[in-house]
């Protein structure tokens, strides 16, 4: 049993704050990895801070359990928080994330897979051919990020 599930036990549904990390992987093409998840919703892999581990230790476990992919560097792209992001679960579980995003073009090693407990489908994509079923809000994200590093190059 995880700490979360611990928690749950304690207080039911009610609203919990979790720690939880994203992290946008680009590889030497400047495209991005994005994984399939189970409700066929294309992301960015991520998850929650398990207890004693740093965000950065739960990023690059996130990327290799998810996508089978290892990566080192992780640089702060922002911290993302408030009701806007509340979420209430099909089970009636309820919390607010404070989501620590990361982005990383350091990959060191492994080969691209799919979990299939989390993941259905990992593959990288150009910025100007990101799937359908990508949430506006991460391809805005994606493009964003995309155009400033041009302009810096």
């Amino acid at each position: 049993m995880g700490y979360i599930e611990d928690l749950r036990k304690a207080v039911g549904s009610q609203p919990l704050i979790l720690v939880g990390v994203a992290v946008a992987v680009i590889n030497e093409q400047g495209q991005f990895l994005l994984q399939k998840r189970l409700d066929g919703v294309w992301g960015v892999p991520g998850g929650f801070v398990e207890l004693g581990e740093s965000t950065e230790e739960a990023g690059r476990r996130e990327v290799w359990e998810e996508t089978g992919i290892e990566v080192g560097r992780l640089d702060l792209v922002g911290v993302f928080s408030g009701k806007e992001h509340f979420v209430k679960l099909a089970n009636g579980d309820e919390f607010y994330p404070v989501t620590i995003a990361y982005v990383s073009r350091d990959i060191t090693g492994g080969a691209l897979t799919a979990d299939g407990r989390e993941t259905l489908e990992a593959k990288f994509f150009a910025v100007h051919d990101l799937p359908a079923g990508l949430s506006p809000l991460l391809s805005g994200l994606i493009k964003q990020y995309a155009q400033q590093q041009t302009r810096t190059q």
